[in-house]
């Protein structure tokens, strides 16, 4: 993870925010190759939700009602659980204290709390189970809580009863702050749509079932921000719920965890780097839950989530509001709230997944018995790359780099292409392959006499020379 991490500083990808004053912890700033690759990301889940029949696009306020977030329960339960560590002073969420427990630390939690009944024989597929099942409960949670030791400091029992912590930021809108005056900066993007259902559904003439999807920040006050860009107090989410008649929802969540799924191996992820997880223990308006989870380098996490949410949400609003949010099918002639099938992926967490999966280091052999050397390389998919091609003159003199600056400017007209005449051609090609270059073109002299240019790929680093004039469509039938 530190290799990753250290990369995407270092090639302008991503930077701490607010770094010449410390740092602000659990923010981050995209840099100019990293804010190329997210709204590259951002694209392709676009395209891939909306260019399509059956689903439209919002972009909601960040600011809302203070009753949206009423009816949506998250005034009111929008909590974790949290404790202190009395001999450090550091602070975690109990779910996440549980959650990061390793299958030996939970061993001996169960032989503490249920003397007796676990000797050390039992498989770790069942003490993984065994866990699940026992600690699950308020009450369990924090007598499980009170044996842990701290993450940080390592004393046992040292954590004081677990407390509600409201995870909404809040703030005022207006000149007084007071209370008829709060609002909250939104904790998921989700309610924008909601409210919006009847609006959408009007204005685009659309029949059920049907989508909105909509991209934006989202805003929590985490108690812990780690991993990176994993958890963070400010994030984007890209959202879509999909409203279906009732009784058509298993079908619908089905055919939308096949489509997800399939989205990230499009892109270039490895199967063997993504799970399902299914959630055995629901919210009180979910029927289903899956996680889609990657293999980040330290342990599996969640990337997207895909929920069966009933018709909580708008009945909620509808409830709320005052306003019917009902459906009338014009075939059946019957009026319903439709229950909802959601998808839900964090941009900033899929950035982190295709950059931790795009990253490798593997030995190139050297030239005539030469000793070989490391390079450094993302397998970004075209789709993804920051930058679709670089564009190098062999020397920066005898009408190369004019030739070079010409094509780059052609380039520019339809790509993020990246002019670079600086250093030995086998360094430059060293820089490409570190930001997920996936062509070089190289002008040389032979470029002077029939106009054609090197194309290097970077996965294989195979050459072939082509016509200038073709470079465009060679790139348009690749990216």
């Amino acid at each position: 993870m530190e290799k990753v991490v250290s990369l995407a500083k270092r090639r302008g990808f991503v930077f701490q925010s607010s770094e010449i004053y410390g740092g602000l912890n659990g923010c981050w700033d995209y840099g100019p190759l990293g804010v190329e690759m997210l709204n590259n990301l951002k694209q392709a889940w676009w395209r891939s939700m909306t260019f399509r029949d059956d689903v439209e696009g919002v972009d909601a306020s960040i600011l809302m009602h203070p009753k949206v977030w009423e009816a949506s329960g998250h005034v009111a339960n929008f909590t974790d659980p949290m404790v202190d560590c009395k001999q450090c002073k550091s602070r975690y969420r109990v779910d996440v204290l549980m959650d990061e427990l390793n299958t030996k630390k939970k061993k001996d939690v169960l032989r503490e709390m249920f003397p007796g009944q676990f000797d050390g024989q039992q498989p770790d597929e069942k003490i993984v189970a065994e866990f699940a099942a026992r600690i699950a409960t308020d009450e369990t949670v924090a007598q499980a809580v009170r044996i842990l030791a701290c993450p940080n400091c390592g004393t046992k029992g040292s954590f004081t009863e677990a407390r509600q912590f409201n995870l909404m930021f809040k703030t005022f809108v207006g000149p007084v702050e007071d209370s008829n005056n709060v609002v909250f900066l939104r904790p998921e993007t989700a309610q924008g749509i909601f409210v919006n259902f009847l609006n959408v559904q009007s204005a685009s003439r659309q029949k059920l079932p049907f989508g909105i999807a909509q991209i934006g920040k989202a805003f929590r006050n985490e108690i812990n921000t780690k991993n990176f860009l994993f958890r963070t107090r400010e994030f984007e989410q890209m959202e879509m719920q999909y409203f279906v008649k009732p009784g058509e929802e298993d079908r619908f969540f089905e055919y939308w965890r096949e489509e997800r799924m399939k989205w990230f191996l499009e892109l270039g992820m490895k199967p063997e780097n993504l799970q399902w997880h299914k959630h055995e223990k629901l919210a009180h308006y979910a029927k289903a839950a899956f996680d889609i989870e990657f293999k980040f380098p330290f342990g599996w996490g969640e990337v997207e989530g895909i929920h069966s949410r009933t018709n909580f949400d708008l009945s909620q609003h509808e409830q709320f509001s005052g306003k019917s949010l009902k459906y009338f099918d014009e075939q059946s002639k019957e009026k319903f709230v439709p229950y909802v099938i959601e998808t839900s992926v964090g941009a900033s967490r899929s950035f982190m997944a295709f950059l931790c999966a795009s990253y490798d280091e593997e030995m190139v052999a050297g030239a005539d018995g030469e000793a070989g050397e490391v390079r450094t390389v993302l397998h970004l998919h075209p789709k993804l790359a920051p930058m679709k091609a670089a564009i190098l003159p062999l020397v920066n003199r005898d009408g190369m780099d004019d030739l070079a600056r010409n094509l780059t400017k052609d380039l520019q007209k339809y790509f993020r292409v990246f002019y670079d005449d600086s250093g030995a051609i086998g360094r430059r090609y060293r820089r490409q392959d570190e930001i997920g270059t996936p062509y070089c073109f190289t002008v040389d002299s032979q470029t002077l006499t029939d106009q054609t240019v090197t194309v290097r790929e970077r996965d294989s680093m195979k050459q072939e020379r082509i016509a200038m004039s073709a470079v465009r469509d060679y790139l348009l039938e690749r990216i």
